[in-house]
């Protein structure tokens, strides 16, 4: 096959054909709340960047409600969730420190 993928089949049993419908939502409910997710983590790293920090906070503050949701869906880890709060949350009080 060109694509590398395997053609997957289709399920024999009603019970694994509607298994398989709603795979397809979910998969496309989880691709964009990671998408979400990482739009939010990148939109507090370019303010922390570019140095503004009211953007920062601002930014910061929607980016933790929103790894909070993806985390309690299990999309991703609560720890990973934990880790990028806490990482990003250090940089943006370096940069609070550092205007000071």
């Amino acid at each position: 096959m060109a694509s590398g993928k395997p053609k997957k089949k289709n399920p024999r049993l009603a019970s694994g054909r509607k298994r398989a419908r709603q795979n397809v939502k979910l998969n496309a409910a989880n691709t964009s709340l990671r998408s979400k997710y990482r739009t939010a983590v990148k939109n507090v790293e370019k303010a922390v960047a570019a140095g503004d920090l009211a953007k920062a906070k601002e930014a910061f503050v929607r980016m933790q409600s929103v790894v909070d949701t993806i985390a309690d869906k299990g999309i991703f880890h609560k720890n990973k969730a934990a880790r990028d709060k806490a990482r990003l949350s250090t940089r943006v009080k370096g940069l609070a420190t550092a205007a000071a």
